[in-house]
């Protein structure tokens, strides 16, 4: 990979991640299994964005990651309010991984 699409790469990731927190966007099952497999991989990476984080913020990352992953097993469809709920639970499982943009 050459050093010009490294950088953007990670500004097509972001712009991904962005979309699919936006809560303007319809959430489709495919952004949540995309959402789930970025965060799968940066921990089996062993990101050091992570390492900043305390054990106790590690285990709730790890418990929405969990709820957002049983939410895909157990649905089919999601209503708005399912779809928030989700958002917000890869939000949090992807906390530390992702740039905040609402601070």
């Amino acid at each position: 990979m050459s050093s010009e699409s490294y950088p953007n790469s990670l500004f097509l990731t972001q712009k991904r991640i962005d979309l699919i927190l936006d809560p303007e966007h319809p959430l489709c099952r495919d952004d949540v299994v995309w959402m789930l497999g970025y965060i799968k991989k940066k921990v089996a990476d062993e990101d050091p964005s992570l390492m900043g984080l305390s054990q106790p913020r590690l285990l709730q990352n790890f418990l929405y990651f969990a709820e957002a992953s049983m939410a895909l097993i157990q649905r089919r469809h999601y209503c708005d309010q399912e779809a928030d709920r989700l958002r917000l639970w890869l939000k949090q499982a992807s906390h530390g991984l992702i740039q905040d943009r609402e601070s």
